[in-house]
Protein backbone atom coordinates (compact mmCIF):
# COMPACT_ATOMS: atom_id res chain seq x y z
CA UNK A 1 0.00 0.00 0.00
CA UNK A 2 1.56 3.53 -0.89
CA UNK A 3 2.11 6.09 1.64
CA UNK A 4 -0.73 8.93 1.56
CA UNK A 5 0.74 12.11 -0.47
CA UNK A 6 2.74 14.58 1.84
CA UNK A 7 0.91 17.78 0.29
CA UNK A 8 -3.30 17.15 -1.89
CA UNK A 9 -1.53 18.70 -4.94
CA UNK A 10 -5.34 19.90 -5.90
CA UNK A 11 -5.58 21.59 -3.00
CA UNK A 12 -2.32 24.08 -4.26
CA UNK A 13 -1.71 27.02 -7.03
CA UNK A 14 0.57 25.05 -9.04
CA UNK A 15 -0.17 27.66 -11.67
CA UNK A 16 2.20 29.84 -9.54
CA UNK A 17 5.94 29.79 -9.37
CA UNK A 18 7.62 31.05 -6.58
CA UNK A 19 11.02 30.14 -7.41
CA UNK A 20 12.06 29.39 -11.54
CA UNK A 21 14.44 27.46 -12.59
CA UNK A 22 17.24 30.85 -12.00
CA UNK A 23 16.65 31.10 -8.82
CA UNK A 24 17.10 27.15 -7.61
CA UNK A 25 20.08 27.25 -9.50
CA UNK A 26 21.59 30.78 -7.88
CA UNK A 27 21.11 28.62 -4.53
CA UNK A 28 22.65 24.95 -5.81
CA UNK A 29 25.65 24.02 -7.61
CA UNK A 30 24.42 21.69 -9.93
CA UNK A 31 25.14 22.79 -14.20
CA UNK A 32 23.79 21.73 -17.30
CA UNK A 33 22.10 18.53 -17.59
CA UNK A 34 22.04 18.25 -13.92
CA UNK A 35 19.87 21.64 -13.50
CA UNK A 36 16.68 19.15 -12.65
CA UNK A 37 14.04 21.17 -11.00
CA UNK A 38 12.36 23.72 -13.33
CA UNK A 39 10.32 25.29 -10.61
CA UNK A 40 9.16 25.61 -7.10
CA UNK A 41 5.41 26.26 -6.35
CA UNK A 42 5.01 25.58 -2.41
CA UNK A 43 7.09 26.33 0.71
CA UNK A 44 5.74 26.10 4.18
CA UNK A 45 9.00 26.80 6.25
CA UNK A 46 7.27 25.53 9.21
CA UNK A 47 6.14 21.94 8.74
CA UNK A 48 9.64 21.65 6.43
CA UNK A 49 7.42 21.38 3.17
CA UNK A 50 8.01 22.11 -0.24
CA UNK A 51 7.03 20.97 -3.93
CA UNK A 52 8.55 21.67 -7.06
CA UNK A 53 8.12 20.20 -10.38
CA UNK A 54 10.38 18.77 -13.32
CA UNK A 55 9.33 18.87 -16.96
CA UNK A 56 10.44 15.42 -18.52
CA UNK A 57 10.73 16.19 -21.80
CA UNK A 58 11.02 14.12 -25.13
CA UNK A 59 14.22 15.53 -26.20
CA UNK A 60 15.73 15.22 -22.68
CA UNK A 61 19.10 13.87 -23.09
CA UNK A 62 19.02 11.22 -21.66
CA UNK A 63 16.03 10.09 -23.96
CA UNK A 64 17.86 8.62 -26.70
CA UNK A 65 19.79 6.51 -24.75
CA UNK A 66 17.34 5.00 -21.94
CA UNK A 67 14.99 2.33 -23.28
CA UNK A 68 15.52 3.46 -27.34
CA UNK A 69 11.82 3.46 -28.48
CA UNK A 70 10.21 3.08 -25.05
CA UNK A 71 12.28 6.31 -23.04
CA UNK A 72 11.67 6.21 -19.03
CA UNK A 73 12.73 8.65 -16.57
CA UNK A 74 15.69 6.78 -14.70
CA UNK A 75 14.78 6.19 -11.20
CA UNK A 76 18.17 8.01 -10.53
CA UNK A 77 17.13 11.24 -11.90
CA UNK A 78 13.90 11.27 -10.10
CA UNK A 79 16.24 10.57 -6.65
CA UNK A 80 18.63 13.28 -7.92
CA UNK A 81 15.41 15.84 -8.54
CA UNK A 82 14.18 14.81 -5.04
CA UNK A 83 17.56 15.45 -3.28
CA UNK A 84 17.75 18.86 -5.02
CA UNK A 85 14.93 20.08 -3.74
CA UNK A 86 15.73 18.56 -0.15
CA UNK A 87 18.77 20.55 -0.77
CA UNK A 88 17.21 23.42 -1.93
CA UNK A 89 14.70 23.95 1.07
CA UNK A 90 17.61 23.11 3.65
CA UNK A 91 19.75 25.98 2.06
CA UNK A 92 16.54 28.43 1.49
CA UNK A 93 14.40 27.52 3.92
CA UNK A 94 15.97 27.18 6.82
CA UNK A 95 18.89 29.08 5.36
CA UNK A 96 22.37 26.47 5.87
CA UNK A 97 25.01 28.32 4.30
CA UNK A 98 26.49 24.76 3.43
CA UNK A 99 26.42 22.68 0.25
CA UNK A 100 24.19 19.41 0.65
CA UNK A 101 25.62 16.44 -0.43
CA UNK A 102 23.93 13.32 -1.15
CA UNK A 103 24.51 11.25 1.30
CA UNK A 104 21.89 7.97 1.06
CA UNK A 105 18.47 6.75 0.18
CA UNK A 106 16.52 4.69 2.29
CA UNK A 107 12.71 3.22 2.04
CA UNK A 108 12.95 4.00 -1.45
CA UNK A 109 10.04 2.66 -3.72
CA UNK A 110 9.27 3.64 -7.64
CA UNK A 111 5.28 2.33 -8.57
CA UNK A 112 5.06 3.64 -11.55
CA UNK A 113 7.68 4.50 -14.92
CA UNK A 114 7.53 8.35 -15.55
CA UNK A 115 7.62 8.40 -19.57
CA UNK A 116 8.00 11.60 -21.83
CA UNK A 117 6.16 13.88 -22.00
CA UNK A 118 5.25 14.19 -18.88
CA UNK A 119 5.32 16.85 -15.46
CA UNK A 120 6.83 15.02 -12.22
CA UNK A 121 5.85 16.52 -8.91
CA UNK A 122 8.32 16.31 -6.15
CA UNK A 123 6.93 16.76 -2.55
CA UNK A 124 9.71 16.88 0.21
CA UNK A 125 9.27 17.21 3.82
CA UNK A 126 12.22 17.95 6.17
CA UNK A 127 12.07 15.34 9.05
CA UNK A 128 15.43 15.89 10.62
CA UNK A 129 17.95 18.80 10.06
CA UNK A 130 20.85 18.61 12.43
CA UNK A 131 24.45 20.52 12.29
CA UNK A 132 26.20 18.33 9.69
CA UNK A 133 23.04 15.89 8.50
CA UNK A 134 19.71 16.91 6.75
CA UNK A 135 16.79 13.72 6.27
CA UNK A 136 13.58 14.13 4.11
CA UNK A 137 10.67 12.33 2.81
CA UNK A 138 10.26 12.58 -1.13
CA UNK A 139 7.98 11.42 -3.27
CA UNK A 140 7.36 11.68 -6.72
CA UNK A 141 3.75 12.47 -8.37
CA UNK A 142 2.76 12.04 -12.11
CA UNK A 143 -1.10 12.64 -13.14
CA UNK A 144 -2.12 12.86 -9.18
CA UNK A 145 -0.33 9.13 -9.28
CA UNK A 146 2.25 8.38 -6.78
CA UNK A 147 5.30 6.85 -9.03
CA UNK A 148 8.10 7.23 -6.46
CA UNK A 149 8.90 7.48 -2.69
CA UNK A 150 11.59 7.64 -0.66
CA UNK A 151 13.86 8.71 2.57
CA UNK A 152 16.67 10.72 1.67
CA UNK A 153 19.86 11.91 3.32
CA UNK A 154 22.18 14.75 2.94
CA UNK A 155 25.17 15.53 4.57
CA UNK A 156 25.91 19.06 5.08
CA UNK A 157 29.95 20.41 4.11
CA UNK A 158 31.41 23.64 3.75
CA UNK A 159 30.87 24.86 0.45
CA UNK A 160 34.51 24.82 -1.41
CA UNK A 161 35.14 28.32 -3.31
Amino acid sequence: MPPPLLVDLDKLNTDRVLYDRSFIYSRLPQREEFSILDGVVFLDREAGLCVAYHDCRVDAWWVRGHIPGRPILPGVLQLEAAAQLIAFATRYVDGLDMFVAFGGVEVCRFREAVVPPARLWLISRITENRTRRVVGEAQGVVDGRLVFHATITGLAMPDSK
